[in-house]
């Protein structure tokens, strides 16, 4: 399924930080946008390097009053809360909206693969998860693994919403609201 029509009301999510030694639930935030226009912010828990981040975005999202009118999903990043893998087959097909990854640079595969293989429980299966959501494309100057977009129409998204930096403000908001829950204040560059 490809995206159809002017992309405008999206999500994005991405995970407040969180310490090395920490086990346990890890927040998620969820900015969601109309155009340029913030429209709310979504939060929710899932587990450090678990395997319920899917099921709790579908949910997060489609018990949200945003859910009708949502057209994209954006992830900064496959994975939350460390290993925590998102199915992006899974959720464009569960939510009907097609799904974009977007990811500064272009990860080192062979490395997550080793560390997901012999660190993580039940990393087969995770990696399974990164391997099928497809290839990592460089788009508009960063790089994207997607469902049920095109690559043109991808980067067209990603360019009109990339106004203060290489990332869309969706995902730019929520790293910043995931971080001022965590710690007071976002630490990090956005």
């Amino acid at each position: 399924m490809a995206a159809r029509g002017r992309i405008s009301h999206v999500i994005g999510f991405d995970d407040a930080p969180f310490e090395r030694s920490h086990r346990g639930d890890v927040s998620i935030v969820g900015a969601v946008y109309a155009g340029s226009r913030l429209e709310g912010v979504l939060t929710g828990k899932v587990r450090r390097d678990g395997a319920n981040a899917t099921r709790a975005i579908a949910a997060l999202v489609g018990r949200s009053r945003f859910a009708r009118h949502l057209q994209l999903v954006m992830l900064q990043g496959i994975a939350v809360a460390g290993f925590n893998i998102i199915d992006i087959q899974a959720l464009q097909k569960v939510l009907g909206v097609p799904v974009l990854v977007i990811m500064r640079r272009r990860p080192d595969l062979r490395a997550i693969e080793h560390a997901l293989l012999t660190r993580v429980r039940g990393g087969r299966r995770k990696w399974r998860l990164i391997q099928r959501a497809g290839d990592i494309e460089p788009a508009a100057g960063v790089y994207v693994q997607r469902a049920g977009i095109n690559l043109a129409t991808a980067e067209q998204v990603i360019r009109r919403f990339a106004v203060s930096s290489d990332l869309p403000e969706p995902l730019r908001t929520a790293h910043i609201v995931a971080g001022a829950m965590e710690t007071g204040d976002c630490r990090h560059r956005v």
